[in-house]
């Protein structure tokens, strides 16, 4: 509906302030919190590239930072026209930190998705319950 409309815009227009000029490939993040607020995130890259950050990851310590630890959605943007833009790894990971029963909607350039659970993503998962004793 509506929240998913306002979380797919907010990735468009969060990519638009991607800082990518090693790459020239802007991705943009909106996350969705368990109570309806929306954080965006670009990737930011460095000139000691191992120190860029992806979009998906900026969006999330946006929102940990601010208190949010709950997640409902999150929506990822580029400009590829031919495919859908999914998470690397190392973002699987770093999303699947806050569960993995969360929709992760998976965009064109055109505005269209596919949507996939977090588990669907990053199957046979390891996280914050296998270090509880």
């Amino acid at each position: 509906g509506n929240c998913l409309r306002l979380l797919l815009r907010r990735s468009q227009e969060a990519k638009n302030w991607a800082y990518c000029p090693y790459s020239r490939f802007p991705v943009g993040a909106a996350l969705l919190t368990a109570g309806g607020e929306i954080f965006s995130g670009c990737n930011v890259e460095n000139a000691c590239y191992s120190l860029g950050v992806c979009a998906e990851r900026t969006a999330i310590q946006k929102a940990i930072s601010e208190g949010h630890t709950s997640f409902r959605a999150m929506a990822i943007a580029s400009d590829m026209g031919d495919n859908f833009i999914a998470p690397c790894g190392a973002c699987r990971q770093v999303m699947r930190e806050f569960g993995t029963d969360w929709d992760i909607y998976l965009t064109k350039a055109d505005g269209t998705y596919i949507v996939k659970r977090l588990e669907e993503l990053l199957p046979l998962s390891f996280g914050p319950e296998h270090l509880k004793k």
